[in-house]
């Protein structure tokens, strides 16, 4: 029986590594973004005209990747002690003689949904960050034949 609930509890572990890995891939993403605002505000008060207006725009664009890549950290936290239950729960059915059928499913059905909104707001992140590295037009001299 502890066997069979070792074997069960694999499943949720190999979930935690992922989440850890989008965690980590997160926490990379956020740093970067942090020192890309430090940047701006530094450049905020020493620009003026058209140059401080772009200045604030991608000021804007970092503090809302800022906002979503924090939340989808959160949202993987709340995820992860969802697997964390869900393998204390394995366990407590087979070494307290609890009745759980029901429970530890119910919970890893939780933790793989919050696992998927973290996705979507990762997704989400990367549109904004796609948005703000958007090359302007006046780059591309598309008149010029290379």
């Amino acid at each position: 029986m502890i066997a069979e609930t070792i074997q069960l509890a694999l499943a949720p572990v190999f979930m935690l590594v992922a989440i850890g890995n989008i965690m980590n891939l997160l926490s990379t993403r956020l740093g970067r973004v942090v020192d890309r605002s430090r940047n701006l505000q530094e450049r905020h008060e020493k620009t003026s005209g058209s140059e401080h207006d772009a200045v604030v725009r991608e000021i804007r664009f970092v503090a809302r990747r800022i906002q979503i890549i924090s939340k989808a950290i959160r949202v993987l936290v709340v995820s992860a002690l969802f697997v964390g239950l869900v393998v204390a729960l394995l366990f407590l059915e087979v070494f307290a003689g609890m009745n759980l059928y029901y429970t530890a499913p119910i919970c890893f059905l939780v933790a793989v949904s919050l696992l998927m909104w973290a996705l979507l707001l990762f997704l989400r992140e990367t549109r904004e960050a796609m948005l703000a590295l958007q090359i302007p037009e006046s780059y591309m001299e598309w008149d010029r034949t290379l």
